[in-house]
């Protein structure tokens, strides 16, 4: 009885009520990066992926609320449509911190559309969903789940080892450090969502939930790590001119 009590304290931090307090605190950190730091390509990655992010925090309060007009599987599938694009938005995001053009960016996007695609317009795309109270389960097409997980993990890690290499090569403090918070901002969500799952392993149909939960970390991460050292650079870069 203590285990689940315990359980429940956990995952009250993914309630409706944080749901749209997250959405709330994303959009604030969006207009913050707005106006501090203007419209570049960086800055438009950044935004996008605070929309992504607030977007699915939407669709989660609505998936639980049922307001705003949709029905909660037309915004099952906006929510998926939103967090599918956050792994493409982060490889795009590194490549433009490092100032290089790679294929490994458009290659992500492709990926993504497919699922966006499926997601959309085949009927079982997205089957079902739930809402538990403390947080969202999504069912995805079983021959598509496993997939969709091999796509999502994988190119985060891809993120990140990206990130590492152009650390290496980078000659710039600057570049580099705006790189390590992008690590880290990836780290702070897929490490606590590893850990609650361990905890609590009935958590992982909600993975997609839990995940972007902690992800308003990312955001903040972006905001005052990723977006003062990159415009340090680009006033370095800016003074060489």
């Amino acid at each position: 009885m203590q285990e689940k009590n315990n359980s429940s304290k956990l995952l009250a931090c993914f309630s409706p009520l944080v749901m749209i307090t997250t959405f709330g605190i994303e959009i604030i950190l969006l207009l913050y990066v707005a106006v501090r730091y203007g419209f570049n390509n960086v800055t438009r990655v950044v935004m996008a992926t605070m929309l992504c992010l607030a977007v699915f925090q939407l669709a989660e309060y609505n998936v639980c609320e049922g307001s705003w007009g949709l029905d909660s599987l037309t915004w099952a599938k906006l929510g998926y449509v939103a967090i599918t694009m956050l792994p493409p938005l982060g490889i795009h995001l590194a490549c433009q911190i490092a100032g290089t053009k790679r294929l490994i960016a458009v290659a992500s996007y492709l990926c993504a559309v497919i699922f966006i695609v499926f997601f959309i317009l085949v009927g079982n795309g997205i089957g079902s969903q739930a809402c538990l109270g403390n947080y969202v389960i999504f069912e995805v097409s079983p021959n598509w789940s496993n997939w969709y997980a091999l796509y999502y993990y994988g190119w985060i890690i891809a993120s990140i080892v990206f990130c590492l290499k152009q650390i290496k090569k980078s000659i710039d403090e600057h570049q580099s450090r705006a790189l390590k918070f992008l690590i880290a901002g990836n780290l702070s969500f897929l490490l606590p969502t590893t850990i609650v799952n361990t905890i609590d392993p009935s958590t992982i149909r909600g993975i997609p939930s839990i995940m972007c939960g902690f992800a308003v970390i990312l955001a903040v991460v972006l905001a005052i790590g990723v977006m003062p050292n990159y415009q340090k650079l680009l006033d370095k870069q800016a003074r060489k001119k």
